[in-house]
């Protein structure tokens, strides 16, 4: 009997052990350094990773610890932020630079480590210190661990879609010089796909990523939007997609013709190609919400090639109108998470904190006499609660909260806006009594496993602007969406 039971705890502790032995450590080394490439006629310097744009696409399976050894051999600062990925217990490898960590300097090296739990689908990589994410970035995929299958038919393959925005200059430059004006930056030069402009810039018939595929089959896209300032409106010239997943998270299916993507977030499709085979255009251009607001109206393209086809133009599909806020609508609220998939939770019902927070833009005084490139003369500001938040220098706030260093941040931020007025009235655009701001570093403290409800309200002030909202490792619940106050 002893036996028996020594046999059968024996069984116990291997099933228990099983899901750990399928975890694996996914090691890799990132050389953050200069490279020369050519777009649109011109030869630019950019800072890159491993020497390609985009940078390496990591590929883990859910459960797996990633190892990353960054060595910046570039003349920036530099962080690199594992964009949605949680952070469960190493919320120092988040990245974000004097948030998470301080930057790693020229020549220096870091090291990030951390866990995928949790989580399935794709996200991305990115840095974190000023502009630089415009060319240092790239895909991060997971897969299910070992025993687990998607949710969804298995693909025939898979291929990321990353999207992304290209200037005939430096970056860093760019930044600068719209910060010292107080104006907005200069707009993009052209939008890429993986990193090639496509077909319809000038010097760029080369530079247009294809992909192949066979009639009948299945694939998976991974779409990624890895521009800094556009959203993006994404086609494939006669053909449908099923979205399957967004930002690592199942949806439950539904089918469109068109995808919509705002800065960092990632939507997987699944693409049947049913078409009759010959070549066909995916496309991308701005979804641009912004009355009067210069922009890169520019489009980028690949194409997705059948095997056997009889060479032929590609097929350009029907693209919204860069302001076609009516489609983006229906396809931001027709994204709902897959009740019962991996991973999935109900709404929580009771609620430890609500806000209130107003988004938008606003002006921070020029400084001084002088006269700047913004609005009434005065610097541009995005503001939250008319706080527009700005980055320690001297600690990384995570660092300041666990050493209870005083000075570097304050937990004033307000759970509403300091005054009550008529948000989305136009009429307010440029209402000197509310429309001045002011920079500073304050935060929300919030209990750990507390429940938080938030009601974001975009504003008029400046302009009116469709916005995404990213919150850096989480998912959350959206249990509501609509126009006006």
């Amino acid at each position: 009997m002893a036996r028996l039971e020594f046999l059968l705890a024996c069984a116990l502790a291997l099933v228990l052990v099983l899901p750990a032995i399928s975890a694996e450590v996914v090691e890799h080394s990132f050389h953050v350094q200069n490279l020369t490439v050519q777009r649109l006629c011109h030869e630019q310097v950019i800072t890159a990773v491993n020497g390609s744009l985009p940078g390496p696409t990591l590929r883990v399976r859910e459960g797996d610890t990633v190892i990353v050894h960054v060595f910046n051999k570039s003349p920036y600062n530099l962080t690199i932020h594992w964009h949605g990925v949680f952070q469960l217990l190493s919320g120092w490898a988040d990245g974000p630079e004097f948030a998470t960590q301080c930057p790693i300097r020229p020549g220096h090296s870091y090291t990030y480590r951390f866990n995928i739990t949790g989580q399935e689908g794709t996200l991305w990589w990115h840095a974190h210190v000023q502009w630089l994410r415009a060319t240092v970035y790239g895909s991060l995929i997971i897969r299910p661990r070992a025993g687990r299958s998607y949710p969804f038919p298995k693909p025939y393959r898979e291929f990321p879609i990353v999207l992304g925005e290209w200037w005939n200059a430096n970056v860093i430059d760019v930044e600068n010089q719209g910060l010292a004006s107080g104006a907005a930056p200069n707009n993009s030069d052209a939008f890429t796909i993986n990193g090639r402009p496509g077909d319809l810039y000038p010097c760029s018939s080369n530079h247009t990523y294809t992909i192949n595929v066979v009639h009948g089959k299945t694939y998976l896209l991974r779409i990624v939007n890895a521009a800094l300032n556009n959203q993006l409106f994404f086609k494939i010239a006669n053909h449908r997609m099923t979205v399957v997943a967004v930002d690592a998270a199942y949806t439950t299916p539904f089918v469109t013709d068109v995808v919509v993507v705002a800065p960092g977030q990632t939507t997987d499709v699944l693409l049947t190609a049913d078409q009759p085979p010959a070549s066909y255009y995916m496309a991308a251009l701005p979804y641009a919400s912004a009355a009067g607001v210069p922009f890169d109206n520019t489009t980028t393209t690949g194409i997705i090639v059948y095997d056997g086809a009889k060479k032929s133009a590609p097929l350009m599909p029907a693209l919204p109108a860069f302001n076609d806020t009516p489609t983006a609508h229906k396809f931001f609220s027709n994204l709902t998470g897959l009740v019962h998939g991996p991973f999935w939770a109900p709404v929580p019902r009771k609620i430890d904190e609500h806000m209130f927070v107003t988004v938008g833009l606003g002006l921070v005084a020029c400084g001084g006499n002088a006269t700047c490139g913004g609005p009434l003369g005065q610097r541009f500001a995005a503001s939250m609660n008319n706080a527009s938040f700005q980055f320690p220098t001297k600690l990384s706030m995570l660092e300041a909260f666990f050493n209870n260093v005083h000075g570097i941040y304050t937990t004033d931020f307000p759970d509403q806006p300091p005054l009550t007025f008529d948000y989305t009235n136009p009429n307010n655009s440029f209402n000197q009594s509310i429309i001045m701001t002011k920079k500073s570093t304050s935060v929300k403290k919030v209990k750990y496993n507390s429940t938080v409800e938030i009601v974001m309200q975009n504003t008029a002030l400046v302009g009116i602007e469709n916005h995404p909202i990213h919150l850096h490792g989480f998912n959350f619940y959206v249990l509501a969406q609509g126009f006006g106050n």
